[in-house]
């Protein structure tokens, strides 16, 4: 049986990212609109163009096992020649996967990032999976749970039933489609997990609530009585916020850096904060690893260029 650190589980996907000058006459940013003009029909050169994986499950993965830890990957690619770099750099950075499943006549998923001016507008496609996962001779001491595409129900159904049986420890970020399908879907999910990410934006939308009208205290607070018991909420600049088991809430600033392209902020915030929980660090050192952890991605093009190593920690 393979024992892990961290298991993660959701998607692994292709990224392509076109990062453009910001002087290119062809691209306009319409400031009080926030909308990206582009002139059909033309033919724009970009500056750099690179094809790199992604995924919010294989992000954070690769994170967590850039801390030293023992990490695995749970997902279904498609079978074609982008498959295989999916599974090399996954390889290079010592992501088991073992439980990477590969399927026949698929292709892989693709999102293209148009980075200009520092802001990210992503086309994102999602190849339609099963994702029929096995969770046999798998052990780990805890497993991360992140977004996936439609047919996603059964998969949380089976992430639940292994956590229930081996007692592993649960952290979940729930991605954009269940947390639009609702509380009432998730919750079998809340109710044993013990580490629950989201944003601002994520927690008023599982509670209900309009956008803006709330507290981050209130929303901590009530998105913890869904049965997590730390809850972390991000919030941009504004820093991140969490809730321990006792309902104490603490604050980090948003660590100060260069702005480069923000693809994959939330996920390395995520696997910063679970891996020093992993070297039993306490929640503020966790949120502080978080912010680090993000500050530097979003420094670098791609959702990984940027992750900290454990060294990188112990220097800072």
């Amino acid at each position: 049986m393979s024992s892990f650190d961290v298991a993660c589980i959701g998607n692994a996907k292709i990224d392509t990212f076109l990062t453009l000058h910001e002087a290119n006459n062809h691209l306009r940013l319409l400031g009080e609109t926030d909308e990206l003009c582009i002139k059909v029909g033309e033919k724009i050169s970009v500056d750099k163009a690179e094809i790199l994986l992604g995924g919010n499950a294989a992000n954070v993965a690769v994170g967590i096992s850039r801390l030293g830890l023992i990490t695995a990957l749970v997902a279904e690619i498609g079978k074609d020649e982008f498959a295989q770099k999916i599974i090399n750099t996954l390889s290079k950075e010592k992501v088991d996967s073992a439980k990477v499943y590969q399927i026949e006549n698929q292709q892989s998923s693709f999102s293209t990032i148009i980075n200009f001016k520092s802001e990210r507008t992503i086309f994102s496609e999602h190849v339609r999976r099963e994702h029929n996962f096995s969770f046999e001779d798998l052990s780990a001491k805890w497993v991360y749970l992140t977004s996936l595409g439609e047919m996603w129900t059964d998969a949380y159904s089976k992430t639940v039933d292994f956590i229930k049986k081996t007692g592993s420890n649960l952290a979940f970020n729930p991605g954009t489609l269940q947390i639009k399908s609702g509380k009432a879907n998730i919750e079998n999910v809340l109710s044993i997990t013990s580490l629950l990410f989201v944003n601002k934006e994520e927690g008023e939308e599982l509670l209900d609530y309009p956008h803006g009208q709330k507290s981050i205290e209130e929303i901590i607070t009530n998105l913890q009585k869904f049965g997590p018991k730390i809850v972390v909420i991000t919030d941009a600049k504004n820093g991140s916020y969490s809730i321990d088991e006792k309902g104490n809430i603490l604050k980090e600033e948003a660590a100060e850096g260069i702005v480069v392209e923000k693809t994959g902020a939330g996920d390395s915030y995520s696997s910063g904060f679970l891996g020093a929980i992993l070297y039993e660090k306490s929640i503020k050192e966790a949120m502080n690893w978080g912010a680090k952890n993000s500050v530097s991605v979003i420094g670098k093009v791609g959702a990984q260029a940027g992750l900290l190593y454990k060294t990188d920690f112990e220097k800072l």
